[in-house]
């Protein structure tokens, strides 16, 4: 794995939680294209010692990117990079359901962005 995790290390003194800086820093290589489509992330394990971290940590960042469809965990096979078809599928079908959710509540198309807009700044 060559850009990941290199010389970068989770900060300790950071305000933002450790897990956190880690699935940013995935998130990061992958848009970048440093960690490309089919990679094979570090076991958790082996990553946790490498980062210095502990193990929940890793696994921690590794749910939340599977929950944002950017990876895959493959069982023995591990956790691999998931291309950006699968994960532009995965956001399709979140946004099908809020637009469907907002549309039979009544939600205006202008309010229904406003919350997703301010939704997705709090999230930041």
């Amino acid at each position: 794995m060559s850009a990941f995790p290199g010389s970068w290390r989770p900060r300790a003194d950071s305000s933002v939680p450790l897990f956190e800086q880690l699935r940013l820093r995935i998130v990061h290589l992958v848009d970048d294209g440093g960690l490309p489509p089919g990679q094979r992330l570090p076991a958790v394990r082996a990553l946790a010692t490498e980062l210095d971290v502990a193990p929940h940590t890793v696994a921690r960042a590794y749910k939340e990117l599977e929950a944002a469809s950017i990876v895959e965990t493959r069982g023995r096979n591990g956790t691999v990079v998931l291309p950006r078809d699968d994960r532009q599928k995965s956001l399709g079908d979140a946004a099908s359901a809020y637009a469907e959710a907002a549309r039979t509540s009544g939600v205006s198309l202008a309010e229904a962005v406003r919350l997703l807009t301010a939704a997705y700044r709090d999230q930041a």
